[in-house]
């Protein structure tokens, strides 16, 4: 009798070992694999089957799903994963320098450089709740150092929200005896069921600069920004929130900045760009935060943070009659806008 009271005790125990292993390792919320062409990347994943994967080079988030496995991000279909090549699609991150406006190569060099997980962070300090993250760093090398002489430490945090919500915190910290300056942006590629259906709100009676024209100073007198043709704009003293409305889908892209108070529209229409594919226009639009036309400086010792977030919701929590609908009220910038 004893016998069979202690093997039913160890098979008690041994049960609920293995629930409780099986509880630990059912969610893995950060996985370290491998991508196209053998590049190391992560995907972090969520408890409601949702997940962002970034590759550390570039540490350039090359996807973002929903809870329905829906893609939110577009990659073009010509993307280039071998380096030294930046990779077309997903979030780019354009540092220390925005597109042709110094001296470095278009877009600076963060997108073209092998990016270190960070496991012991320093605090930071925000808003936003989430699921899941992973801290990425990059250093300035003696490379850097040649061609913009500024020693520095860039901290990206990448997180998923408890909506759902992607979040793109910027850190950069000046680890020099001097001053600098950069420009800077953050350019997804979001994902629409047709750039001819779409509008963007948000920018209207602002001043923006058109890239197409030598970057000549115009004023957006439109309620809304419409697609039928090739458009590049960066608007200037934006708000923090813009919206991308997709009629056809009857959902809206939020897009929500601090620390940047430019914003660049941008959308190739059937201009040939040699690593995107001729219809992968249709599929996306970039709405970017950005810092261009007054560039940031950043004091020795001293550290700059800017953040990007966006989150999907039923256009319905625009017309005046969300307070009911949960989807709506989750996400604090919506009242504002």
């Amino acid at each position: 009798m004893g016998n069979k009271k202690n093997l039913g005790s160890v098979i008690f125990f041994w049960t609920l070992l293995v629930a409780v292993v099986a509880i630990a390792t059912e969610h893995r919320p950060i996985e370290k694999t491998k991508g196209i062409n053998g590049l190391d990347k992560l995907i972090i994943r969520d408890r409601h089957g949702r997940s962002v994967e970034v590759y550390l080079y570039g540490a350039q988030v090359t996807s973002w799903k929903n809870e329905k496995q829906e893609e939110l991000l577009v990659m073009s279909s010509k993307a280039i994963f071998n380096p030294p090549t930046a990779i077309r699609g997903g979030i780019p991150v354009l540092f220390p320098q925005y597109s042709n406006t110094g001296p470095l190569p278009s877009h600076g060099f963060a997108r073209n450089r092998f990016w270190e997980i960070e496991t012991n962070p320093p605090p930071l300090i925000t808003n936003c709740s989430s699921h899941a993250f992973v801290d990425l760093i990059l250093r300035s090398s003696d490379d850097d150092l040649k061609i913009w002489p500024h020693k520095f430490v860039y901290r990206l945090r990448v997180t998923i929200g408890v909506k759902g919500d992607l979040t793109l915190t910027s850190r950069v910290k000046n680890s020099d005896t001097k001053p600098f300056n950069f420009t800077f942006g953050l350019h997804p590629y979001f994902a629409v069921s047709d750039i001819s259906e779409i509008q963007v709100d948000g920018l209207s009676n602002l001043d923006y600069l058109d890239q197409q024209k030598n970057r000549t100073r115009f004023t957006d007198h439109e309620k809304t920004i419409t697609f039928t043709s090739q458009l590049d704009r960066l608007y200037l003293n934006t708000p923090d929130t813009i919206r991308i409305v997709d009629h056809k889908k009857k959902k809206t892209i939020v897009v929500h900045k601090e620390g940047q108070v430019d914003a660049v529209v941008w959308n190739p229409w059937d201009k040939k760009v040699s690593d995107l594919g001729v219809e992968d226009y249709r599929r996306f639009v970039a709405v970017e935060s950005a810092a261009v036309a007054k560039p940031i400086t950043v004091n020795p010792g001293e550290e700059w943070k800017g953040l990007f977030q966006a989150y999907v919701v039923p256009s319905s929590c625009f017309n005046g009659k969300h307070d009911s609908k949960k989807s709506c009220i989750d996400h604090p910038h919506i009242l504002k806008t």
